[in-house]
């Protein structure tokens, strides 16, 4: 039968006939004990036929939240068989995991004491709209009903407010959206990560997958409906998020710690560094290290890494009341800008270092300056502010019409340094860094490292740290240096 056309039959007969598929499923009740039960509601239910489009602001989709805060959202989607519901609760419980289940309205209808046991055990109940049916290619008043009616049958069920809505499938249309505000829900939540029974065997036994997968504001997905082994995936995901330090928190709550994120061209600077292929004498200073007498040194981080390294940097500066300069590669931000907002919320300095990571040298001075500029444009807007006005080229390479270019665009400091150990590579071991900073480091000195991932920067920096302030070194960000 046509999706369409059975919204048209009464209401009570079209919730009715769908609880007596799931119940045919789950055979936990009778279907007239149902049909009785949604006649009931069908009574109080509004008519939702031929319903108008809704001319108001749309809620907005939210698939991850923007925040320096160390917390990401596990969720799940659909809801299973009561024993299967429980034994998932007790492993989370187990395991001191909070998550946000997306439940359908009919499924809490059908067994409304397994949606309040997820409530008493402390996690958050949401709508998975009433049936979980496709959206695409339903009209307003179809889409609108299964929103609004949906979160009137939990809300009546449970005796709790629904805030957001969740489709059950990907492709999300738009009328989603604006059903959701006509219906009062803040916002429709979608995913950042979706887990499989596939990732269980390949890509969660892997820690470098897990670990691209773990970020500040990050929504996981677990559909209970299409994924039988759930419960095998939550000490692997727990641990990991675990060994990164951060916390699983409910969706209400993640929201609770989302950061403003104003569109590029509201933020003041955004427009301070710009192509501009006519000044070819562009004056430029190269910045290698303070030669006046003195022992202030900076220590500086390039390139971008996953929340698990770049965290633990950030652990062992705080540890040591150290501020840093980080040259970001800005594809990276683009990607994490809540990590990148976080280094800036530890109070470090935040600078240029391309977009993409290309040698400049290398480069037509179009494609020079796009990099520099679209760099400038992502880290904006990634940490909400202009960055320092520094540029430190990719492998150091730099000449004269390099930087003539680069300063064009307005980055006129040239930021670079005098002590390298190599730590990019990954054969070099803690010991080998740390003694070759020591050995290179004087007054004045600018110390690149990087933030990459399965290096042994991380290893070595407190030692590097402890050694060098024995000798009488404190640090400081390069902007101040280079004063």
């Amino acid at each position: 039968m046509d999706k369409k056309l059975l919204f048209r039959l009464p209401i009570w007969v079209l919730i009715g006939s769908m609880l007596l598929s799931a119940v045919g499923c789950s055979g936990k009740r009778s279907s007239a004990e149902n049909t009785e039960q949604w006649e009931n509601v069908a009574e109080a239910a509004p008519d939702y036929t031929n319903t108008e489009r809704y001319e108001g602001e749309p809620s907005s989709f939210i698939s991850s939240v923007y925040t320096a805060e160390r917390k990401l959202s596990l969720t799940f989607n659909g809801m299973s068989d009561r024993e299967s519901m429980l034994l998932l609760l007790d492993e989370l419980e187990r395991l001191h995991m909070t998550a946000t289940f997306f439940l359908p309205g009919l499924r809490v209808a059908e067994e409304p004491d397994v949606a309040k046991e997820i409530l008493d055990r402390g996690h958050e109940v949401e709508s998975n709209t009433l049936s979980r049916s496709n959206l695409g290619g339903m009209s307003y008043s179809d889409i609108f009903k299964e929103v609004d009616l949906g979160a009137s049958v939990m809300e009546d069920k449970l005796g709790t407010e629904i805030q957001y809505v969740r489709s059950a499938f990907y492709k999300v249309p738009d009328d989603l959206m604006l059903a959701a505000s006509h219906s009062g829900l803040k916002a429709v939540i979608g995913q950042s990560v979706t887990l499989n029974d596939v990732h269980l065997e390949k890509e969660l036994q892997d820690q470098k997958f897990l670990r691209l997968q773990i970020k500040r504001g990050t929504i996981i997905s677990i559909d209970l409906e299409k994924n039988n082994r759930a419960i095998e995936m939550l000490p692997i995901l727990n641990d990991a998020v675990s060994e990164v330090g951060y916390e699983w928190v409910r969706i209400d709550n993640l929201m609770e710690a989302a950061l403003e994120k104003k569109p590029l061209e509201q933020i003041e600077g955004y427009d301070a560094a710009v192509k501009n292929l006519d000044d070819a004498n562009a004056d430029y200073e190269l910045f290698y290290r303070d030669l006046t007498p003195g022992k202030e040194i900076s220590l500086t981080f390039d390139d971008w890494g996953t929340d698990y390294t770049v965290t633990k940097i950030l652990d062992i500066l705080d540890q040591y009341e150290i501020k840093a300069t980080f040259f970001l590669r800005a594809n990276g931000a683009e990607h994490n800008p809540s990590l990148a907002r976080a280094i800036l919320e530890e109070g470090h300095e935040i600078a240029n270092h391309t977009y993409s990571h290309p040698v400049a040298t290398t480069l037509s001075p179009e494609s020079l300056q796009e990099e520099v500029v679209k760099a400038h444009q992502v880290i904006t807007e990634a940490i909400q502010q202009q960055p320092a006005m520094l540029f430190r080229p990719p492998t150091g390479a730099i000449d004269d019409n390099t930087a003539r270019v680069i300063a064009a665009t307005g980055y006129r400091d040239i930021a670079m340094y005098d002590v390298t150990v190599l730590d990019w590579e990954a054969g070099n071991d803690a010991d080998t860094l740390t003694r070759g900073v020591l050995e290179q480091t004087k007054g004045g000195s600018v110390i690149l490292l990087h933030m990459l991932d399965d290096i042994h920067t991380v290893e070595a920096l407190p030692t590097i740290i402890e050694k060098l302030s024995a000798k009488g070194y404190t640090f400081v960000i390069m902007s101040e240096l280079m004063k």
